[in-house]
């Protein structure tokens, strides 16, 4: 799931910036926006994001003084949304992704947005998976999954060469596996780039097999896989 932060003191500002996220994001993969009027209480808060949109001008803190305390934890992605032209500068200094001036127009407004979930989701996709079995950690790159498979209290990972059973939640490791993977049916979570066909209640995948597509996942699925085909 993709963890987006707005963080403006203007609250019609924020719930704007959170409606304009929102329109574009709907359908097409798991995310959640959250909205914070003062930098302190973003601070504070203790989650991990994956973007954050940024006013400079806020009233406790500077926003550029907040990125800085962000980048000594985070490499998440910093979007600055202000009226102030003046900082765009110091905005390198913190390794901002973009700087983006008020009034917001909506169509560049996108357009970072899009190239800023790509950001996070090429980034996810490197990072292997770390499963615990037996007391034993072990890495899998996440392109050797094929798909996985709900059994009980446990989850079977369908690799390219082997079958591997562990403890785990399905709801869990779908968060995990974000951008790249898609929740087809309550028993199945697939590898979109394994995927060679599709109908409204199977999804055959380029290895021979084939698994459940539960029909009320289907809209869903079509635009994650349009969305992921783009984006490759």
């Amino acid at each position: 799931m993709l963890q987006i932060a707005v963080c403006e003191d203007e609250k019609a500002m924020g719930g704007y910036l959170k409606q304009l996220i929102e329109k574009r994001l709907a359908g097409q993969m798991e995310y959640k926006v959250e909205v914070f009027e003062a930098g302190q209480e973003l601070l504070e808060c203790g989650k991990n994001y994956d973007i954050f949109f940024l006013d400079i001008g806020l009233k406790d803190m500077s926003g550029i003084d907040m990125a800085r305390k962000l980048r000594e934890t985070s490499g998440a992605v910093i979007i600055f949304v202000t009226a102030l032209k003046e900082y765009v500068f110091d905005a390198f200094d913190v390794q901002a992704f973009q700087y983006l001036l008020k009034p917001v127009n909506e169509e560049k407004f996108f357009r970072v947005l899009d190239d800023a979930v790509a950001e996070c989701l090429s980034s996810k996709g490197t990072e292997p998976l770390v499963i615990r079995i037996k007391g034993t950690y072990r890495s899998i790159p996440r392109e050797n999954i094929v798909y996985a498979e709900n059994d009980a209290r446990k989850v079977v990972l369908h690799l390219k060469e082997e079958q591997i059973s562990y403890y785990a939640k399905m709801s869990e490791l779908e968060k995990i596996l974000s951008g790249q993977f898609f929740r087809c049916h309550r028993g199945y979570l697939v590898n979109l780039n394994e995927v060679k066909s599709y109908d409204t209640g199977s999804i055959w995948l380029k290895n021979g097999e084939a698994i459940l597509m539960a029909k009320q996942k289907y809209s869903a699925f079509v635009s994650a896989y349009m969305e992921f085909l783009r984006r490759k």
